[in-house]
């Protein structure tokens, strides 16, 4: 009888005694350390982290604030074409003629095909775009959209490079003939 108490004792103890748990979050933990050192991968704690981290933020800094240059210490490193221009428009200070050329030039890109058709840029001074349309409907639409003409300068060319836009009608023929002419009204239609 002892001994069937001695059994149940110990299947008691048994039972009350935690057995160790198949946890498979920390196995694959484990598998992928194992894996990572096969590979030669060194394993990092937070601390050595975040200092590799602000090495490389403070040296993306660097690199940023470098000039163009500057980018070797003796300043004779090659720069394409496009960089070698810019620089050279904003050290001479030839921005706002630059920008006067963009204007006339690029003039089709800047309003859209369906105005450019009828109005083109006569000249450019001061900041004043002087445009000759070729009716006095098309004259009175461009005054009308010349305030969303002066946002989309000032988008693509640069705050205050164009502050209006001077609108001029169609050119009239000249009724002028001779050395006598007599000052009147003229004639009555709009030419357009």
């Amino acid at each position: 009888m002892n001994r069937d108490r001695d059994s149940a004792g110990s299947q008691l103890r048994a039972s009350t005694t935690p057995e160790p748990q198949f946890d498979a979050a920390h196995a694959m933990l484990n598998r992928m350390r194992l894996i990572a050192e096969s590979r030669g991968e060194a394993r990092i704690d937070a601390k050595r982290a975040a200092a590799i981290a602000d090495r490389q933020a403070s040296a993306k800094a660097r690199r940023a604030k470098r000039t163009e240059s500057a980018m070797y210490d003796n300043g004779r490193d090659p720069l394409g074409v496009g960089a070698v221009m810019d620089r050279l428009v904003r050290n001479r200070g030839w921005t706002s003629p630059v920008a006067v050329g963009s204007v006339l030039s690029e003039w089709d890109a800047l309003v859209g095909p369906q105005i450019s058709a009828h109005c083109r840029p006569e000249s450019f001074e001061a900041t004043t775009v002087v445009v000759r349309c070729d009716s006095s409907s098309w004259a009175t639409q461009l005054r009308l959209l010349s305030h969303n003409l002066l946002k989309t300068f000032d988008e693509k060319l640069g705050h205050g490079v164009v502050t209006t836009i001077q609108v001029l009608g169609p050119q009239a023929p000249s009724w002028r003939r001779g050395m006598r002419t007599v000052e009147g009204r003229g004639p009555r239609d709009t030419y357009g």
